[in-house]
This record gives C-alpha cells, structure tokens and sequence, in this order.
C-alpha cells in the first residue's frame, strides 16, 4: 500500500474538507489528494466516517440501488437535510445503478454534508467517464447525466486508482 506524500499531507483530503468551496483550484487539489492518498478497497468503507460523513460498500446486486437509497435517505434525516431527500434519492439511485451497470467490480457509496450541502460519490472499478447518451423520447433509459445536470448544483467524475469516483453535490433551498 503506497505511503502520503508531502503534496497529499500538504494538500490532503482533510485540508480540501475543512476549506470547501466550489472554486478550480480546491476542486482539482482535492482530486490531487484523493488521488495520492493510500488506496481502500472499494469492498470496505472509506474509512472517514464522522459525525456529518458516512460510507457504505454495496455488493453487486440488484438491491444495492434500493439499499443505497435507504442509506442516503437515514443518513439526510439523521443529518437533519429532510428537504434533500427526494432529490438525493433519485440522484443516488441513478449514479449507482450507473454504476453496477457498467462496472465490473465492487462499488462504494460516500455522502458528506457540510452546513446544507451534500456530497454524494459513487466510486467503482471502472475508469471510463459517463456518457452522454441521445435518447428518443420513448426511451426508457439514458437520461441519467441530465438528471444530474437538471437537479444538481455540480456533478463531475473522476479518475482514481481503483477506477472511478462520479459525485453530485446538492444544496438546500434557502428558507
């Protein structure tokens, strides 16, 4: 297992964590840190939990979308984002069924909340980035990517050394 660097200590996960913004340089150093950061089995959790972070790996089935929902969806109530539930759910349920459609190996589920944001990432063992698909209106499928686009404050994938992580980031509505 590789050892921190300097630039991850440095610049690491827990720095990009405790000074988020949604600015270039703080999303390319955290993916820089992950990246650099000694690598987890996707079959075990990320091994970050805190009190507002929470990571579950799913097994390669068909109920692991349905679980992955009620996980989000304990996790916002519990987080007191009640109002981001539906939106999370539909969001979850989409990225890991992405997932579990076209990876071969195991998948992860991470949900971080900072204030009234929240990070969801999916990660797997594929390294191939979504695609946008063109779809007919009578399709059943292939609008995941514009739901993301439609119901997410930002969304982005990303390499890793064990394939990929795509994440969704959604904001409470003011009150």
């Amino acid at each position: 297992m590789a050892r921190p660097t300097a630039l991850s200590t440095a610049c690491g996960a827990e720095w990009v964590r405790k000074n988020a913004s949604t600015t270039w340089l703080t999303r390319h150093l955290g993916l820089w840190a992950r990246n650099l950061e000694p690598l987890r089995p996707l079959c075990a959790p990320a091994a970050r939990a805190t009190d507002r972070e929470a990571s579950w790996p799913l097994p390669r089935d068909l109920s692991s979308a349905g679980r992955a929902r009620r996980l989000a969806r304990g996790s916002l109530r519990d987080w007191e984002l009640d109002q981001l539930t539906e939106t999370a759910e539909l969001l979850v349920s989409e990225v890991v069924g992405n997932a579990l459609r076209h990876a071969r190996g195991p998948v992860r589920l991470n949900l971080r909340a900072t204030g009234d944001r929240l990070m969801c990432e999916v990660e797997d063992t594929c390294d191939t980035a979504p695609v946008r698909r063109t779809t007919d209106l009578g399709a059943e499928g292939g609008r995941g990517l514009d739901l993301l686009d439609l119901l997410s404050e930002s969304w982005g994938s990303a390499r890793t050394g064990t394939g990929k992580s795509t994440w969704f980031v959604l904001s409470a509505p003011s009150r």
